[in-house]
């Protein structure tokens, strides 16, 4: 398999592309055609979350995205991470699920959490 990019590098390289901005390179790359989304609070289809995409990193420029683990399963691929949208922010714990179909990802489902301060778990959420 040398050579060979696996599901959990392409769900975590365009986590981090969009993240830090370089959202139509992402999808460009790794959307595969009729791309869908669960995020609640856009449209399902592509452009939409794109377009909002954009927008967060237009307004977040030096977001920390960090992958803490991917897991991947058949088709899926779950990705744990750590956000913090500017300095001194609230850091975020993120959790997305992408879908292949082939080598493209078909649909993506991300549920967010904020870490509460104080936090009663030692461990942390990461």
């Amino acid at each position: 398999m040398s050579g060979t990019i696996t599901l959990k590098e392409t769900a975590t390289d365009f986590l981090r592309l969009t993240a830090h901005g370089q959202v139509d390179e992402a999808f460009a790359r790794y959307a595969a055609p009729g791309f869908r989304h669960h995020n609640p609070h856009f449209a399902a289809d592509m452009a939409t979350l794109q377009a909002a995409m954009k927008e967060n990193a237009g307004r977040f420029p030096h977001m920390v995205f960090e992958v803490k683990r991917a897991i991947a399963e058949g088709p899926l691929v779950a990705v744990h991470s750590r956000a913090v949208l500017e300095e001194g922010g609230t850091e975020l714990a993120i959790v997305h699920i992408l879908r292949f179909e082939g080598d493209r990802i078909a649909e993506m489902w991300d549920i967010a959490q904020p870490a509460p301060v104080p936090m009663a778990n030692g461990d942390g959420m990461f």
